[in-house]
C-alpha cells in the first residue's frame, strides 16, 4: 500500500470517527444512549491489510499478510467495528455521553484529520514537481 492510499485510508477513517463522536455529543441529553467509538489503530490497521502478532517479549507487532492484498474499503456493513464507551460515572438518565471527554476526541480527531489531508497534499505536490520536473 502507497503512502497515499495509506493517507487516503487514514482520511476516511477519521471522517468516519468525526460522524461517531458528533452523534455522541448531539445525543448527549438524549435518556439511555450508549456513546459509541472504534478503536482507530485496529481500524487502520485492518484496512490496510495488516495483522497484530505478539513477539517473544509479548508486546504486539504489526505484519503484512501478503503483499497482494488490497486495502479493504470502508462502508458501513464493513467499516471499523464498533464499541460502546465505558462511562466514567452514570447518569441518571442511563446515558453514557461524557461531553468534555467527546469534545477533547473530536478536537483531537478533527487535528489529525487536518495532518492527514496535510500529508496527502505534500505528497501529491512532490509527485507533480516530479512530473513536471520543476
Amino acid at each position: 500500500m502507497g503512502m497515499i492510499d495509506f493517507n487516503a485510508t487514514a482520511l476516511l477513517l477519521r471522517s468516519e470517527r468525526t460522524r461517531v463522536l458528533a452523534s455522541n455529543i448531539a445525543n448527549a441529553d438524549t435518556p439511555h444512549y450508549k456513546a459509541r467509538d472504534f478503536d482507530f489503530r485496529a481500524a487502520l490497521a485492518q484496512a490496510a491489510g495488516v495483522t497484530q502478532r505478539m513477539n517473544s517479549a509479548g508486546s504486539v507487532t504489526a505484519s503484512q499478510t501478503d503483499a497482494s492484498h488490497l486495502p479493504a474499503t470502508l462502508s458501513r456493513a464493513s467499516g471499523p467495528a464498533m464499541l460502546y464507551r465505558l462511562p466514567a460515572q452514570t447518569a441518571l438518565d442511563a446515558n453514557t455521553v461524557d461531553l468534555d471527554m467527546e469534545r477533547a476526541a473530536f478536537a483531537d480527531n478533527s487535528v489529525r484529520y487536518e495532518a492527514s489531508l496535510r500529508f496527502i497534499n505534500g505528497e501529491i505536490r512532490t509527485l507533480l514537481t516530479a512530473i513536471n520536473g520543476s
